[in-house]
């Protein structure tokens, strides 16, 4: 119990101190949209990778299909950690915001900049919504690419594996005929669940599976596209690999 108190605490020791450390370059980069890049040039190496192993929870990410370089994708993924963040920022090379809820901005520390870099979402507002779309757009339109859970959130700990989609992620997707990349996450919530006396170090294995094509689709297309990516995942998950 004591070990794994320490254990916690570690974490987010990890979380908080390349933040504080690096925060003068954090505030510069996140100034303007055109600094981006090297924003998250740290964000993915001198505060992702570190939390990372830093916690004994080294990734081993296996591709289907390479994520190119210099081009936009939707990237999604099953959420039921923590971990997931940091873990995303380590499977995709191309720099890409998340969409995410507005609550997480009142985290200290972290908030300051994941609300300065990320698209916030009320899920209880429709305008907040609508808004989502236009901010989604000009990240893309520079080459960014976009991240979104379409759980909608972290599923209740019901011995549900895979939560119901939404709809967001694929209307996106279809809507600027960018690729949507599944994504299977295994370990992060055994190996750091939200219950603080739970969890343990060990690997995280991640399965980038073969992308979905959106070219041609349309918003017929939202659904059935869904449902598929659902399926993936949840076979996946299933299976175990």
């Amino acid at each position: 119990m004591v070990a794994r108190t320490i254990w916690r605490v570690w974490f987010y020791v990890l979380v908080a101190a390349p933040i504080i450390v690096f925060s003068p370059f954090l505030i510069l980069f996140t100034l303007s949209e055109k600094t981006f890049v090297p924003f998250y040039w740290i964000a993915r190496n001198l505060w992702a990778r570190p939390i990372l192993y830093g916690m004994g929870c080294v990734p081993k990410i296996a591709y289907e299909e390479s994520i190119q370089r210099s081009k936009s994708y939707m990237l999604v993924a099953n959420h039921t950690s923590m971990l997931d963040i940091m873990l995303m920022l380590c499977v995709s090379p191309n720099p890409f915001v998340f969409v995410g809820k507005k609550e997480l901005a009142r985290i200290p520390v972290f908030g300051y900049f994941y609300k300065r870099v990320c698209i916030l979402v009320d899920r209880e507002n429709s305008r907040s919504r609508t808004a989502v779309y236009r901010r989604a757009q000009k990240r893309l339109q520079n080459g960014l690419s976009v991240c979104i859970f379409p759980e909608g959130g972290v599923p209740e700990d019901t011995g549900i594996i895979l939560d119901t989609f939404k709809d967001g992620a694929f209307k996106m997707a279809i809507a600027h005929q960018i690729p949507i990349v599944p994504i299977t996450f295994f370990d992060c919530k055994r190996r750091f669940p939200f219950s603080f006396f739970e969890g343990a170090p060990g690997p995280l294995r991640v399965k980038v599976h073969p992308f979905i094509v959106t070219v041609s689709l349309t918003v017929a297309d939202v659904a059935p596209t869904r449902q598929r990516t659902h399926e993936l995942l949840l076979q996946s998950l299933r299976a175990g690999k």
